[in-house]
């Protein structure tokens, strides 16, 4: 079975600094992948390629088969891959339930208008009842009536996975989902996250938290200054030299690839 996510031999450079070097990965559909990586070592990066946010030097990207590096962000969410933000600038009169609704429409093609706050048409029945339901998975159904600005930062990132849900991806970029998220809420994250699996979406999940890590990816891909050095399971990675000598920052020449299996 091909790979629902294909990054083939994927360099990026800005200038004279490579910030991605021969990054090789596969996603299937249905698995969750951690990204992981110190700061510095392209995760971030990698999620801007997938999306259309950060040209290739040199490889490809393939999607369900197709190939996507050519196309534009906006053409490239339209198939179906999105990616979650912390969401710190958001419309002053909207309140989280209208947010989460609106998203909705991004798939349509008409979601700027709407992320501005200007809605152009009545939201149906069955638009805000997935929605209302989405707070709730996320443990948002509280402060739905309030001022999306007015939420904690925490919120605002479960806010910005429920409107991800809203548009109805077949793969869905994290970046930090656990950041600013009180830690009693992760657990309840990590199962709401399962669910979202069993609903047919993909994850990809940058993150920092290991313990988040072990309990919610099938999978890591471990990035070090560029480099694809791991992909193994998450029980696996304490035990890995070279994660190990990357998180300890362990002064040596440029990593190793990580060898074709």
């Amino acid at each position: 079975m091909s790979a629902l996510l294909d990054l083939d031999g994927v360099t990026i450079r800005y200038g004279e600094n490579v910030v991605l070097s021969g990054v090789t990965l596969s996603v299937d559909g249905g698995e969750i992948v951690g990204l992981l990586g110190p700061n510095g070592s392209g995760k971030s990066t990698a999620l801007n390629a997938i999306t259309g946010f950060a040209p290739l030097a040199a490889g490809a990207i393939r999607f369900d088969g197709q190939r996507i590096d050519a196309l534009s962000p906006h053409k490239i969410a339209r198939l179906g891959i999105r990616r979650t933000f912390q969401l710190p600038s958001m419309p002053a009169r909207m309140s989280v339930l209208e947010l989460a609704m609106a998203a909705s429409s991004a798939r349509h093609g008409i979601g700027a208008a709407l992320w501005r706050g200007r809605a152009t048409r009545v939201l149906d029945a069955d638009t805000r009842a997935r929605a209302a339901a989405l707070l709730d998975e996320l443990k948002l159904s509280g402060v739905a009536h309030l001022a999306a600005a007015s939420i904690s930062g925490g919120q605002k990132k479960l806010l910005g996975i429920a409107c991800a849900m809203m548009t109805e991806p077949k793969l869905l970029l994290l970046d930090e989902p656990t950041a600013g998220v009180h830690p009693n809420l992760r657990g309840e994250l990590i199962d709401a996250l399962q669910r979202i699996r069993k609903q047919g979406v993909t994850l990809v999940v940058i993150e920092h938290d290991m313990h988040f890590i072990r309990e919610l990816c099938d999978r890591c891909v471990v990035l070090d200054r560029g480099v694809a050095i791991a992909n193994c399971r998450p029980t696996e990675l304490e035990r890995n030299r070279r994660v190990l000598d990357a998180y300890l920052g362990r002064a040596h020449a440029a990593p190793r690839p990580l060898e074709a299996s």
